[in-house]
């Protein structure tokens, strides 16, 4: 994460939070999420991308928080669209992987407040 001073708001930096928090739960030594992504922009990518962006929606509901415009958000849009085209159900998916994910951290959260 870039360091919270180059943020324009706290929304702003806790919006990006969630979204790489959302990507941190992949690896296999957490919810063993793959895509088999390749490089930038293919399929497993694009498909990452949408879980981590509903994540972070998910997330920012749950603490009140608005998710602000990104610069990136047309490219990424452009990645998602080329998915959900070719999988009806890809949003579904997406939205169940990162249900998971937030479930996952609010639980990571919740054991951490225990043993605070």
């Amino acid at each position: 994460m870039p360091a919270f001073e180059v943020f324009r708001d706290a929304q702003s930096y806790y919006a990006t939070l969630s979204h790489e928090a959302t990507h941190w739960t992949e690896p296999k030594s957490r919810l063993d999420r793959s895509f088999d992504q390749k490089r930038f922009g293919d399929d497993g990518y694009a498909r990452e991308e949408l879980v981590a962006e509903l994540g972070a929606a998910f997330l920012c509901a749950d603490l009140g928080l608005m998710l602000s415009e990104r610069t990136d958000h047309s490219d990424y849009i452009g990645f998602w669209l080329k998915v959900l085209k070719e999988d009806k159900r890809a949003i579904f998916s997406a939205a169940a992987h990162a249900q998971r994910a937030v479930d996952y951290l609010e639980s990571a959260v919740d054991r951490d407040s225990v043993h605070a």
